[in-house]
């Protein structure tokens, strides 16, 4: 860290008792970090322009490969000048690129825990004129920062090895899904402070320059990872005569490869041998879905089995990231409920609304409804969060109103599944693939938008985004009376480089003949990237729909592959051992 952040976390005054100064103190401090790196930032790039700054400068051989790398990134001041001191003491071990980017990786891991330790000190000494809200933010953005810290220190792990252990595109995949998840995880930290002006202001006060900063880290890391792996990859296909390297077996009836043979069989059998059981009844194992999550094993490498008996299970329920290889399965989507309320309006952030949240990964659920019943006019209520890398739901119900399915970070799959909803009811950024599932919008508070997804890619190297293929898109029988009076729409970009793609599938006349909404003014259109492709329906006319730079009617089949399981989540290699239902391709 730079001085001035170490004097904004250890010298805080908002860790001693005088509140009131501290704020102030604390706002013109962070005021002043923000702009003086809003003006770094233009700085460097008006730099850049002329060929005056860093990028010029005569320099050794390790600061020439540091100038070559941060050349590619968003920020390439931050860059480096974030590892300027360090740079001066490991000449020696700077030989390449890959260097380069592992002490990058060691200084951002050094910046997160850093920013974990400040807030959670906060917590403890600070907090106490918080709202409760801003209190449960605080806490989200542990979680969150500790989860970046777990896949900044993966990636650190994973680029050691590169590229010994993988195949390069398997490389590139993962260390790209760890770098745009804790670029997801930073934000959704900043997020939790949205719900109004007062919570935006603690927001630049409490934690927003320290993590914006750790975000941008992430960012110029994930810039060069994949500037690096991509050359790799051409390079390699160069001496392969062109072709695709180590790619999967096409399977046009089977599952991403990432599932395995065990897994395919418990998503699909019907004679599934479950680990414990839960029933309210009292005649399981457990009472309640938390108590046998509570007593699973933690980092296991074999799957562990919950069957949820039928019954309506009213709880919040936490899989952490510990809790890995959980299975929930339940006795049908109608028959086996877990419920909750959890809302925005009664004090919760929409992180901690969520009914059910599945963070440990490779978690799966079949045969079961999430569903939170707070209602349209309690705004943001999550019936399932999920931030598991390597998941995947099938038959499924995932019923709220707004923001239904949270689909935080990593690598998704959902099939066979309902998903119903109001306002953004699919939306975040993972890298997902939602197949043969209906899609429904009900009825919406009076004067609101229907939105179908609202997808919040930051960063145009992360390769996240949100696919529906081959599904029914259309209205609850409530909304279809009255549709006219509620416009419903394919989605609409929460963040700036927001990416959805329709394809495959049957369109009501529930969707308005643009097809998609703005978010905020032209916040957006000329960055995002909205597709469909060979859609039917009465709604799927593409000729009435919006001009923006970012919207594009997908012609050709090789583009379309592109947002397939089999690539846009390395399918072929995981969803095999899922047991579950999948298409691969188009």
């Amino acid at each position: 860290m730079t001085s001035s952040s170490q004097q904004f976390f250890t010298g805080n005054p908002f860790f001693s008792g005088e509140k009131s100064v501290v704020l102030l103190l604390s706002s013109i401090l962070i005021v002043s970090l923000v702009i003086g790196e809003v003006a770094g930032t233009v700085k460097s790039r008006r730099e850049d322009s002329t060929g005056q700054n860093f990028l010029s400068m005569d320099i050794s051989p390790a600061h020439a490969i540091a100038k070559s790398s941060c050349s590619n990134t968003l920020y390439p001041e931050l860059c480096y000048s974030s590892m300027a001191d360090s740079l001066n003491g490991n000449e020696i071990s700077i030989r390449n690129t890959k260097d380069f980017i592992l002490l990058s990786l060691n200084i951002t891991i050094d910046n997160a825990r850093r920013n974990y330790a400040a807030i959670k000190k906060f917590i403890a000494h600070g907090a106490s004129n918080l709202t409760e809200r801003e209190k449960t933010a605080l806490h989200d953005c542990l979680v969150t920062i500790d989860e970046t810290v777990d896949e900044l220190r993966a990636a650190l792990r994973a680029l050691e090895e590169y590229p010994r252990k993988k195949s390069l595109e398997k490389h590139a995949d993962d260390l790209r899904t760890l770098l745009s998840s804790a670029m997801t995880n930073q934000e959704t930290c900043l997020d939790g402070f949205s719900h109004g002006k007062d919570e935006r202001h603690q927001r630049d006060v409490l934690v927003g320059g320290k993590v914006l900063r750790v975000e941008k880290l992430c960012s110029n890391l994930l810039a060069m990872i994949t500037n690096m792996t991509h050359t790799d990859i051409q390079n390699e296909r160069k001496l392969s005569g062109g072709r695709k390297l180590s790619a999967p077996e096409r399977r046009s009836n089977s599952w991403p490869g990432w599932l395995s043979a065990g897994d395919r069989r418990l998503l699909q059998s019907s004679s599934v041998t479950p680990n414990v059981v839960v029933a309210a009844d009292g005649s399981g194992d457990y009472k309640t879905v938390t108590a046998a999550v509570a007593a699973a094993p933690e980092k296991s490498s074999k799957r562990y089995v919950i069957r949820i008996k039928a019954g309506v299970y009213r709880e919040n329920v936490e899989v952490t990231k510990k809790k890995t290889n959980i299975m929930f399965m339940g006795d049908g989507r109608t028959s086996t409920i877990i419920t909750g309320s959890r809302n925005v309006v009664d004090g919760s952030t929409t992180f901690k609304s969520a009914t059910v949240a599945a963070v440990g990964e490779k978690f799966l659920a079949r045969d079961i409804t999430f569903q939170n019943t707070a209602g349209p006019s309690k705004h943001q209520a999550v019936a399932l969060r999920v931030g598991s890398d390597l998941s995947a739901f099938h038959n499924c119900d995932i019923l709220a109103y707004q923001d239904t399915l949270y689909v935080h970070s990593n690598r998704q799959f959902f099939v066979q599944c309902l998903i119903t909803g109001t306002v953004d009811f699919i939306f975040g950024n993972a890298a997902v693939v939602i197949q043969n599932s209906d899609i429904r919008s009900r009825l919406p508070d009076s004067g609101q938008k229907n939105m179908v997804t609202a997808q919040g890619r930051t960063d145009p190297n992360q390769n996240t985004g949100i696919v529906i293929q081959n599904c029914k898109i259309g209205a609850t029988s409530d909304l279809q009376p009255v549709q006219n009076k509620f416009p419903t729409f394919l989605g609409r970009p929460w963040k700036l480089y927001s990416r959805t793609v329709i394809m495959q599938s049957q369109i009501s006349d529930v969707i308005q003949a643009v097809g998609w909404h703005e978010w905020d003014g032209d916040f957006g259109l000329d960055t995002l990237f909205y597709g469909e492709y060979k859609n039917t329906g009465a709604g799927a006319g593409t000729s009435g729909r919006v001009k923006w730079k970012g919207f594009k009617v997908i012609t050709s089949a090789t583009e379309a592959e592109s947002y397939t399981a089999e690539s846009f989540i390395a399918g072929g290699a995981w969803l095999n051992s899922t047991g579950f239902p999948f298409a691969l391709g188009l």
